[in-house]
């Protein structure tokens, strides 16, 4: 569920004011869309993002999984890549691992698309799976594997109520060997994040915790194996992913790196910009929450080493995201 977080920053009004005079328009729309190195400070092109992504092993697409414009750059930045010649693999958060057959079948062109979503019940699992057809088949068109990264939805739940020391050898044996739970800093920021969920006590969020790096290492230690095989040796990663699997490197990124030491990545982060729209039924699960600029801070690590954001959607004042 999308977080229904305010953040309270301070905006730098001389850097806005440049990066709204230099952007391109977003097609059929008055808003502007810019791309900022989050490392420098600075704003650039598409074009420069592109260079430094091509020359990356893993590229992070930290995505708000219902909106469409962050589906349109993902299959984009995917078939730019192709059409340089990069050797690519797609890593899917979307896609729980059991079901690695049947993406392994529609990559060979043995099933389509539709075929792809009923033997894997796709929409029962991942409700919005059809956003991600055209990126998918744009990975099929370059040639690129597809990867199921996730753990199994069950198995989460469960880490989730009853801990991963708490599952059953079976279960436990489905996930891997390693998994770090010692990881103060990303502890302490997903706890804030999390109660935004309506339901969530402090009593219960070091399951939500676990169950978070559960996914977290569950999808690093797929995405290392790949690379790390004679398939996947000379191979760039593209991994869709919900931003809090990457933001700030903590998650996913902290894992693969764990795993593979010196691996060059780059994460990127999609801004939300008032986009975000909950459903009744999923505003009635929220509760509003404050992360401020400081407690942000406190992560001393940049959220992504680029953004792509776009001017913002003014919304009704009881709104926000």
């Amino acid at each position: 569920m999308p977080a229904v977080t305010r953040l309270s920053f301070k905006v730098c009004l001389p850097l806005l004011a440049l990066l709204q005079a230099s952007c391109a328009g977003v097609p059929g729309a008055e808003r502007c869309a810019f791309w900022i190195d989050v490392c420098r400070g600075e704003p650039l092109t598409y074009e420069d993002v592109l260079d430094d992504l091509a020359e990356s092993r893993v590229v992070y697409l930290g995505e708000r999984h219902t909106l469409e414009r962050h589906h349109a750059i993902q299959e984009r930045i995917v078939t730019d890549l192709a059409r340089r010649g990069v050797p690519l693999v797609l890593g899917l958060e979307q896609m729980e691992a059991f079901n690695q057959a049947a993406l392994d079948r529609y990559h060979q062109g043995e099933i389509d698309f539709d075929e792809l979503a009923e033997q894997t019940e796709w929409g029962k699992r991942w409700s919005n799976y059809e956003q991600y057809r055209p990126i998918v088949e744009a990975a099929r068109q370059a040639g690129a594997p597809i990867l199921a990264l996730n753990a199994r939805k069950e198995t989460v739940r469960k880490v989730a109520r009853q801990g991963i020391d708490g599952l059953d050898p079976q279960i436990r044996s489905e996930l891997p060997d390693e998994i770090n739970l010692d990881d103060p800093l990303y502890e302490q920021h997903l706890n804030r994040v999390m109660m935004v969920h309506a339901m969530v006590t402090p009593e219960m969020v070091r399951g939500r915790f676990e169950a978070q790096v559960t996914r977290d290492e569950t999808m690093a230690d797929r995405l290392c194996a790949f690379l790390e095989s004679e398939q996947g040796r000379d191979r760039t990663a593209v991994v869709l992913c919900g931003a809090g699997h990457v933001s700030h490197g903590l998650g996913i990124p902290d894992r693969v790196r764990r795993r593979i030491p010196g691996i060059r990545d780059r994460i990127i982060v999609l801004s939300g910009s008032g986009d975000v729209e909950l459903s009744p039924r999923m505003k009635a699960m929220a509760r509003d929450i404050t992360i401020t600029h400081e407690q942000l801070r406190e992560l001393d690590r940049p959220i992504a080493d680029y953004l792509h954001a776009v001017s913002r959607k003014e919304k009704p004042e009881s709104s926000s995201d």
